[in-house]
């Protein structure tokens, strides 16, 4: 049996330690896990921090929500009214403009689609008389007729002939040797061992290419008395080539009307 002056043995529960009396290695070693903790924090402290930090937000929402829903708390309903008329009136002058903002969209666009179409009228003109009047190069199906002269006896009448036939039967663009080009105001003149044309000297053999419908072209030169009949007459050689693409290089130089004008209202 312990006596008193066991030193094991106390008269009371043992007292609770005071951390105040802790000693400076037992302080420092605290500090210690404090900041590894900071440093490295467990998943359950980081679950925590999200979810103080999702209520935070939440609670910021819920207050503006119900700022924002106390904005027409305190008007009449006479005011409300006045407020929503004004509201729909608004959205009728909205309306409007946006239907006037398509209908100008709609003749601009249509005022565009006619423009269009009168400069693509004007530029398929504009090629056109430029081919007939031989200021433009052309290209299409044809024919190209290949003359020899052996004995020099093919006369300027008849080549006249052959154009004149030529230009009956629908030729759309002439041209002599690929040098000249063959329109309505052409000149042709006789000369030594070959032609004149639009004061080009040229000569045996002949070599017309033709722009037209290469079966009607072919036909129309074909004929007793015509430009082939002629030519073999005076000892010559007419060859017809028919072709899926002539093309004419040649162009002339437009020359302005000297006292002809557009008449009033062109």
């Amino acid at each position: 049996m312990s006596t008193p002056d066991d030193p094991h043995m106390t008269d009371g529960p043992t007292p609770p330690r005071d951390d105040a009396h802790a000693t400076p290695s037992q302080a420092r070693r605290s500090r210690a896990r404090l900041l590894e903790a900071l440093r490295r924090p467990s998943r359950g402290q980081l679950a925590g921090a999200v979810l103080v930090g999702l209520l935070g937000f939440a609670m910021v929402t819920q207050v503006k929500s119900n700022q924002e829903d106390d904005t027409f708390a305190g008007l009449r309903s006479a005011d409300l009214v006045q407020l929503l008329n004004g509201l729909n009136a608004e959205a009728r002058r909205a309306d409007k403009e946006i239907a006037d903002l398509e209908r100008t969209r709609s003749e601009l666009s249509d005022s565009t689609q006619r423009r269009q179409a009168a400069l693509k009228r004007a530029t398929e003109e504009s090629n056109t008389l430029g081919i007939l009047a031989g200021t433009l190069p052309a290209q299409g199906p044809g024919i190209r007729i290949e003359v020899t002269d052996p004995k020099d006896k093919v006369t300027l009448n008849n080549l006249l002939d052959g154009v004149e036939e030529l230009r009956a039967a629908g030729a759309e663009a002439i041209e002599f040797n690929d040098e000249v080009r063959v329109v309505a105001q052409t000149s042709f003149e006789d000369a030594e061992r070959g032609v004149v044309v639009d004061g080009r000297r040229i000569s045996a053999p002949y070599v017309i290419d033709v722009i037209g419908n290469p079966d009607t072209l072919a036909t129309t030169l074909d004929f007793i008395g015509g430009f082939s009949f002629d030519v073999k007459a005076s000892d010559g050689d007419v060859k017809v080539t028919k072709l899926d693409d002539v093309k004419v290089t040649t162009v002339t130089k437009p020359s302005s009307p000297d006292f002809a004008s557009p008449a009033d209202g062109q």
